[in-house]
């Protein structure tokens, strides 16, 4: 993850004992390519031969573009690559800084080479320091596509984007080829873990979202390493069950600047870049309670409401520059949000609902998705609920 001025990806890195048992864990299985994903950054590694190469290489500190570099600046990284472009397995290895050059391993796909004939090609002056890999938290690996990911050349911001329907949204868009900037405030570690599990063309930025100056330098980060930024989701939000006297002053500001400033100043960020190129995406998510008020919830159903009032003026206004804007408006969806909730509540939910079951984040991530593509560039300033049938 990074703040301020630092720009990571996170990834898992596999490292073993010795070079011998780090070059057997790195061998590309039976159908599958390796290569260097930084080619771009050196360009005179060369394409790799037919049959299977690892390539590596450790490129200047200054020509690092995004990912993560690691505490020692004296790591090579590589990406085993499968032929069906699923998710690359990274790996890494200790070299010397003042000596890094790129090497190449010739791994044939039929009869792989021995771990210890393998280790043999790296050369003398670049040794293998053993350290302790990071654990960090995985998610259950995503499905991928039966073609494979293909890349659509777009970048999407998420707030919010570490859990729920965030998260749902981030895996949809990446699964779409976007490149998928996510930003969480406080839950560093499933944020990581799910930059960890979707892996390149991902990144997770720290930033809350009620400040205006954390959201115009964690956009202009993800600007700067992804390009420009062409869809946005409004998703970061928080929710609170007290009576309305029991409302602190404080609970209220801090509802509201979460859910509806968090928006404008992300909106704001984002617009003129979207004007200046005559295409955009801004995408909002409100509630349902926005729309008909929730009991024991003054605060958030003001602020998702207010959420939708500032979809439609912004819609209206942001038309001419062929910005889009729409809300979506979820029901009762079974996220972390309604963990407070028992069974029994949840049940009760349920039977409320004319479908008869809650909602899951990704039949929310699936619309949002759909009102960010071409095909949704006649549809602005509407209010779409997913909720079940619960609202009409």
């Amino acid at each position: 993850m990074f703040r301020e001025d630092e720009f990571e990806l996170s990834f898992v890195q596999e490292e073993d004992e010795d070079a011998g048992e780090a070059l057997e864990a790195l061998r590309p299985l039976q159908q599958h390519r390796a290569f260097d994903w930084q080619r771009d950054a050196t360009g005179d590694l060369g394409e790799p031969e037919e049959g299977g190469t690892t390539f590596g290489f450790q490129p200047p500190v200054e020509k690092l573009p995004t990912h993560e570099w690691p505490v020692k600046p004296d790591q090579t990284f590589g990406f085993d690559i499968p032929l069906d472009d699923t998710p690359a397995k990274p790996f890494a290895y200790d070299v010397p800084l003042g000596e890094a050059a790129p090497f190449a391993y010739d791994i044939a796909l039929d009869e792989p080479a021995p771990p210890e004939e393998v280790a043999a090609q790296q050369p003398e002056e670049q040794p293998m320091e053993q350290r302790e890999a990071e654990q960090q938290p995985q998610l259950p690996a995503v499905q991928q596509p039966a073609v494979g990911r293909v890349r659509c050349g777009r970048t999407v911001l998420i707030s919010g984007g570490d859990r729920g329907i965030g998260a749902a949204a981030a895996r949809a868009f990446w699964q779409a080829g976007y490149n998928t900037a996510i930003l969480y405030h406080k839950n560093e570690a499933a944020a990581r873990a799910l930059v960890n599990q979707l892996g390149s063309d991902c990144a997770a930025v720290c930033c809350d979202v009620a400040s205006y100056e954390e959201c115009e330098a964690a956009f202009r980060l993800v600007e700067k390493n992804f390009g420009q930024v062409d869809v946005l989701v409004c998703n970061a939000g928080i929710a609170q069950q007290k009576l309305f006297t029991d409302i602190t002053p404080a609970e209220w500001q801090r509802m509201l600047d979460v859910n509806l400033t968090g928006a404008f100043n992300l909106c704001r960020v984002a617009l003129p870049g979207m004007i200046r190129r005559k295409w955009g995406r801004v995408l909002t998510v409100s509630s349902m309670w926005g729309q008909t008020g929730g009991s024991c919830e003054v605060h958030y159903s003001a602020a998702k409401a207010g959420l939708i009032g500032f979809t439609k003026a912004l819609a209206k206004e942001e038309g001419p520059s062929g910005t889009t804007v729409n809300c979506v408006a979820p029901g009762v969806i079974d996220t972390d949000m309604m963990a407070g909730f028992s069974a029994d509540d949840k049940a009760a939910l349920a039977e409320e609902t004319p479908v008869g079951r809650l909602g899951r984040p990704a039949e929310v991530a699936d619309l949002l998705l759909y009102l960010a593509g071409e095909q949704a560039g006649f549809i602005t300033g509407q209010v779409f609920g997913v909720n079940g049938g619960l609202i009409t």
